[in-house]
């Protein structure tokens, strides 16, 4: 089965989702860059057009989201235990 999405459009979706975190949090850019350490021009620009560094994007996530729920993506093989995320949940599960 052939998918609908490109890169280009993942990319952008990725864009407008922290650039709306930006706003809600209501950042400037160059209050973002200060707690990122991502240039202003470089948030400008991704915001624009989708086009960063993977590792800029995650310093971008780090500030404006849950850098876990990012990471749960590659963690959920089929198969594959979740890992707890708290001690609550080590002490309340069944070993």
């Amino acid at each position: 089965m052939t998918s609908l999405l490109d890169d280009i459009d993942v990319q952008r979706a990725f864009a407008a989702h922290l650039r709306r975190l930006r706003k809600q949090a209501r950042l400037s850019r160059d209050a973002l860059a200060e707690r990122s350490g991502v240039p202003a021009s470089t948030i400008k620009k991704f915001e624009l057009t989708g086009q960063i560094s993977f590792r800029q994007l995650l310093l971008l996530w780090q500030s404006l989201d849950d850098l876990r729920r990012l990471y749960a993506l590659t963690r959920h093989s089929p198969g594959e235990a979740e890992m707890p995320s708290s001690i609550d949940e080590v002490l309340n599960s069944e070993l």
